[in-house]
């Protein structure tokens, strides 16, 4: 079996299935090895960052939660017990090491996620517009999804 470029795909729940939306049914892919998801706490304004890698193996690729860190503390969204203060960050390794599927909330009340890689951050809107709903993210190979130029995502 020949292993394709590896990377993760983006696709909108509401669309999955329906046969009517080209995102779910040929999710957009980003070739990536390491990428870091970053997001703002809606109310609390802290910063959260984890970082994780794709992995290609014989049966396709896996996501793999590398670490985390969170800008802060407040009510309701401490860091975990083993977390550790750096530099004004408490990082930590993610109790789920080989996430199947991230199931990101997005809606327009809110600043987007930020995809980083390579030194570049970019909303998640760049690579695919949010419905206000739910954006799956997986790890996959270049044959399961329609590619996004490096240069221009859209």
């Amino acid at each position: 079996m020949s292993v394709g470029l590896v990377g993760v795909c983006l696709a909108l729940l509401s669309a999955a299935g329906t046969g009517t939306d080209l995102a779910a049914d040929k999710p957009v892919f980003i070739p990536v090895q390491q990428f870091t998801l970053a997001w703002v706490h809606t109310i609390e304004k802290v910063r959260w960052e984890e970082d994780y890698a794709v992995e290609a193996l014989a049966e396709g690729a896996i996501l793999k939660a590398v670490a985390a860190r969170v800008r802060g503390s407040a009510a309701g969204m401490e860091p975990p017990p083993d977390a550790q203060l750096k530099n004004g960050w408490y990082a930590y390794k993610p109790q789920i090491s080989q996430p199947k599927v991230l199931r990101l909330t997005r809606s327009g009340f809110a600043a987007d996620y930020e995809f980083c890689s390579g030194g570049r951050c970019q909303p998640m809107s760049d690579f695919l517009p949010s419905d206000g709903g739910v954006t799956l993210l997986t790890a996959c190979q270049t044959n399961q999804g329609r590619r996004v130029s490096e240069k221009n995502p859209h």
